[in-house]
């Protein structure tokens, strides 16, 4: 039997921005060394915002495994398992590689809500490590997706900030029953 997959490929773009005001993240050496070494754990959560940066969206969720560090590009290489939370639509969880020191291209393993049967890939751009990143999704398997989180976005750089409106958490600068 052939498996036949719908062909189309919708883009989502979605900014996460620490704002330092939710502890994280938290770096757990266990390794207990100096250095970042392996099996060191991070678990994190950080605010995201529509690629516009017009409306808070939600936030992120996760953990990643130190598995090398990479001095030479004066960086680490992980292993993170992370959700994206959309409030009432629902959330996207990716696995994959995260590179401190380049961009990268993690898997989006499902989501429930809007993204239920989501498949695809989203690349990963770090602006500020690790306070700023870009997300370009490539989803698959879902019907279209909700209007307001299909935007044009910025021009992802370290300069980037989300609208006060959306800081704030203002009702028509937020989409509904965001996660916080």
């Amino acid at each position: 039997m052939i498996w036949e997959y719908p062909a189309k490929v919708q883009e989502l773009y979605v900014y996460e921005i620490n704002e330092r005001d939710r502890e994280s993240p938290a770096y757990l050496r266990l390794s207990q060394k100096q250095v970042n070494s392996l099996g060191d754990l991070v678990p994190f959560t950080n605010k995201i915002y529509t690629g516009d940066l017009q409306k808070r969206v939600g936030i992120t969720a996760g953990l990643c495994i130190l598995i090398q560090n990479v001095p030479e590009k004066k960086g680490d290489r992980y292993e993170a398992i992370y959700s994206f939370y959309f409030g009432d639509y629902g959330h996207l969880s990716v696995q994959g590689p995260y590179l401190t020191y380049e961009d990268t291209c993690l898997t989006v393993t499902g989501g429930t809500g809007v993204f239920e049967g989501a498949y695809g890939k989203v690349k990963l751009q770090q602006l500020i490590f690790p306070f700023k990143l870009f997300y370009t999704f490539y989803l698959e398997g879902i019907e279209d997706l909700p209007e307001e989180l299909v935007v044009t976005p910025v021009t992802p750089s370290p300069a980037v900030e989300p609208s006060e409106a959306a800081k704030a958490c203002e009702p028509h600068a937020v989409i509904p029953n965001f996660t916080n």
